[in-house]
Formats: structure tokens, C-alpha cells, sequence
């Protein structure tokens, strides 16, 4: 890498650099927009840093989880959206906003580079904020990355394995039992979505039944998707309900142990799964910056930039960006993280160039959610919809806002193939299979005697190990 190379020692001598901090929606779309103009200037150097080698697509997060859609189809690879613009695949370990150096590393070891530049741009994005309550940063799943989404499904497919075992008949409330904390756009779609996998693969485990499932919903606000009117939150708190979903408001979660989950209505609920959507914090480096800002944010003016530091920019989750016309923040969504990333590829166009900078100013065109089974609720332009008719607005409008033609085609072949036929009910794991394994096959298992109705542990005829259990032929009418 050739911008890791040059340690400038004057403007003079040197191309102009800009480096963008973040990989999310706001960076890589003004990336994507400079692309088009600045990064075509031999005498512009444009870096991009970023922890992963590709965009995610977040709204459509859910349907991984689900095996609606595969892992890869709602990620695209930077280095075929960016063809001009230098990447650098690592992490940010420092920023210096007086000298506009940024200390990168990358690697296993984190070798590190120090970036410095004319114009530096913060689109870190936000981190989950977990609200320092007890157990619950350690043992809750969230839904931010592509890794969340996985782990979420594997760890779903793996309760249903374990519970279908009928020695495990005393932990079976534990295993189907899925809180899910916040009732946003997030915490709706992934419980909607969740309670019809688990309900439809039922068929599949011959010793579970429907009424050991347990899905709980539980908020501290007053409405599900308070973002929405009331009328679409009680639609949508309706049809979950009908759903067989429990709805838990005005509660929070207090605690979060490896058997229960404790909320502030005195209620315990037996479960290890506890789905965390309840909010963000401001990106951890953020609180080493010297600037001013509003909830732990960077304060950037109407074009985007500090006004306390020239040539330093912020954009989406972790910029605090006012609208002039009501005094109040934007709120921290991908369309407006995307537009904020266009406007700022014209400003600093403006900036390096000469020209007329351009206010950031939108206005939310709609929202929507998917709640499962082919329903939904949105608003577009004011106008509400609910049910069938808003699913399929869900579908078609994020299926136009996925990037690349390639992965547009693939989400809807997965999704026409998903009208037709059953959801994968594969595991994955990246483990590697121990050599000893490989070489024996499946391994041995340790002779036993004893009942076959059941389970026996140590003391009972075994001499020591685990329980062991003796497998009996399953019988199920629902083949």
C-alpha cells in the first residue's frame, strides 16, 4: 500500500489526503461519491479505513438470522464498490484532531501506521449500549453485525436440538424461551421473524410441541415502534400478540443471569436466550476527542464539519447533526446516513476544489417493518399502510436500496425459493474438527448399561463422565 508508505513532511510536497473513518452506510456512500469525482484527481489520495472488508445491508439483518436469505447476500465486498479509493482493512486506535492523524492498525498482532491527512472524516458508527446493568454485557445477543446474526441462528438451532432430547425435558423452558429487550424497528422484526422460524421447524423436532414455546417482547416505553403513529404500533402490537408473542411494557430489564432474565415488574422469566436491542452509545473513541458534542456525539455545523476544527468532518451514528429547521437532532438512520455521506463528498469537493458548500437537510420519506408472516406496517410520505401491502413495500423498496445488481438478483431468487420450500435448520460452526476426530471418525462412546427410559449420571452404574442417555426410536404424526 503506497498511501502506508508516504510520511509527508509538507503539503508541498505531498497529494492531498482524505481519510474516512468508519465502513457503515455514511462512509462508504460519501467513499462511493468521491469515487466518482475527487478520487479521479492524481493529486487526491482518498483512504478508507474499515474493520471489515464489506458494506452490510442492516435492515435485512433479521432474515439472516432467519435463513431467509444467506449470510453473503446482504454484504458487498468494498473493493468491488471502490475501485479508486485506497482501503485500509483494520482498526482505529487513536485519533489527534490537532495534527489530523489517525493511528491505524491491522493484522492478528495489530500492527499499527499513522495516517495523516488534510481533511479526516468520523463515521464510526455507535456501539450497543448495554446500560451497565448486571450480567447483561456478557451473556446478551445483539444484532448489529453479521456475526450477530449468525451466532443468534446458531445459537436458536442448537436450543431446538438440545430440547428435543428427552432427557433435557427439565431445561426445556430455559431452551424455548426467547426475551427479546426493545421494542424499536429492530427488536419487532427479529422477534416477528424468530417466533415463525422456530414455530414453522417445529415439525422437524418430533419430541417439541407449540405450547412449550415462549417468545416475550419487553419494553420500557409505553408502545411497541413508538417511531411509528400509534395507530401502526397497536397493529402491530395486535398481530403479535395473535402471534402468540407476549408483550411486556413499562418494564426494564434489571439483570441478566445464565437461568433467567429479572425485570423491574418483579418478574423472572427462565430463559439463556435474551436478545438485547434496547440502544446504542456513542462510539468508545468518540470520549477521547476534544471537541464539543451533544450526547457523547461530535457536534458538526450544517455542512457537516467541526467548527472548532477545520478539516475535520462526522457523519451518521456518531455525528451530532442539528436540523435547522425544528433545533432538534437527526435521528441515527441508514437513510439518513447515506445521504449525510453524499452531502459531505460534495462539501469536501467544495472544500479542496473551491465551491459552494451544501447544508445537510432531509426529511424521512418513511419508515417500515416487517413483524412476520408476510405482514408489516410503514408510513411513506405520511400515508399508512399495514398488513400484507406494507410487507411487500418493506421487500421492494430495501430491495432497491440493496447496493449491486448481483446481490438484488440473489435476495429475490432466495426469496422466491423461500415461498416454496422449508428453512435450513443447518448449524454453522467454524470450528475445525479436532485430528483425533478426523482420524476415528465420530469418536467412541463409553459402553453403559442401564434403563432405556431415560437418563442415568455418575453413581448410577456409570463410573464417572456425564450422563448418558439411552436413545429411544422418537413417534411423532407430524412427520
Amino acid at each position: 500500500m503506497d498511501f502506508l508508505e508516504m510520511h509527508p513532511t509538507a503539503a508541498a510536497e505531498r497529494r492531498q489526503r482524505i481519510v474516512i473513518l468508519g465502513g457503515g452506510f455514511a462512509g462508504v456512500y460519501a467513499a462511493l461519491q468521491l469515487e466518482k469525482t475527487l478520487a479521479r484527481d492524481p493529486d487526491i489520495e482518498i483512504v478508507l479505513v474499515s474493520r471489515d472488508n464489506f458494506l452490510l445491508f442492516t435492515p435485512m439483518l433479521h432474515e439472516v438470522a432467519t435463513g431467509e436469505i444467506a449470510p453473503t447476500d446482504i454484504v458487498n465486498p468494498l473493493r468491488k464498490l471502490l475501485r479508486r479509493v485506497n482501503l485500509f482493512i483494520g482498526e482505529v486506535e487513536s485519533i489527534d484532531l490537532a495534527e489530523k492523524t489517525v493511528m491505524v492498525s491491522h493484522g492478528d498482532g495489530h500492527h499499527h501506521h499513522e495516517l495523516t491527512c488534510d481533511h479526516l472524516v468520523l463515521a464510526l458508527g455507535a456501539s450497543t449500549n448495554f446500560f451497565d446493568l448486571p450480567g447483561l454485557q456478557e451473556r446478551a445477543l445483539t444484532m448489529k453485525s453479521l456475526g450477530d446474526a449468525m451466532h443468534l441462528r446458531n445459537h436458536v438451532i442448537k436450543n431446538l436440538e438440545e430440547a428435543d432430547f428427552e432427557c433435557s425435558a427439565g431445561l426445556r423452558e430455559s431452551l424455548l424461551t426467547v426475551v427479546v429487550a426493545g421494542a424499536g424497528f429492530a427488536g419487532v422484526e427479529t422477534i416477528g421473524a424468530l417466533n415463525d422460524f422456530v414455530r414453522e421447524s417445529l415439525r422437524f423436532y418430533p419430541h417439541l410441541k407449540a405450547d412449550m414455546l415462549r417468545f416475550v417482547l419487553v419494553d420500557a416505553g409505553p408502545a411497541v415502534l413508538p417511531e411509528l403513529s400509534p395507530t401502526l404500533g397497536a397493529y402491530a402490537q395486535k398481530k403479535l400478540v395473535r402471534r402468540k408473542i407476549e408483550i411486556v411494557l413499562n418494564t426494564k430489564v434489571e439483570s441478566v443471569s445464565d437461568e433467567e432474565v429479572k425485570l423491574s415488574n418483579g418478574a423472572a422469566i427462565r430463559t439463556n436466550t435474551l436478545i438485547w436491542t434496547g440502544g446504542n452509545a456513542p462510539h468508545p473513541l468518540l470520549s477521547r476527542l476534544h471537541c464539543l458534542k451533544e450526547r457523547g456525539r461530535p457536534l458538526v455545523n450544517d455542512f457537516l464539519e467541526m467548527s472548532e476544527w477545520p478539516g475535520i468532518w462526522a457523519v451518521g451514528d456518531c455525528a451530532a447533526v442539528r436540523d435547522r429547521r425544528s433545533g432538534k437532532l437527526y435521528p441515527p438512520t441508514a437513510q439518513h446516513a447515506l445521504r449525510q455521506g453524499k452531502v459531505l463528498a460534495h462539501n469536501l469537493e467544495a472544500a479542496v476544489r473551491g465551491g459552494a458548500k451544501r447544508p445537510f437537510v432531509f426529511s424521512m420519506l418513511g419508515q417500515l417493518a416487517a413483524i412476520g408472516r408476510r405482514t408489516g406496517v410503514a408510513n411513506i410520505l405520511g400515508v399508512h399502510f399495514s398488513g400484507f401491502i406494507a410487507w411487500f413495500l418493506w421487500r421492494t423498496i430495501y430491495l432497491s436500496k440493496l447496493p449491486r445488481v448481483e446481490k438484488k438478483v440473489r435476495v429475490a431468487l432466495n426469496w422466491t425459493l423461500d415461498l416454496f420450500f422449508s428453512k435450513d435448520l443447518v448449524r454453522y460452526s467454524a470450528d475445525r474438527i479436532p485430528v483425533s476426530l478426523q482420524e476415528h471418525g465420530a469418536g467412541s462412546f463409553p459402553a453403559a448399561t442401564g434403563d432405556s427410559t431415560g437418563c442415568r449420571g455418575a453413581g448410577e452404574g456409570v463410573a464417572s463422565g456425564p450422563a448418558i442417555c439411552a436413545i429411544k426410536p422418537a413417534v411423532s404424526d407430524r412427520g
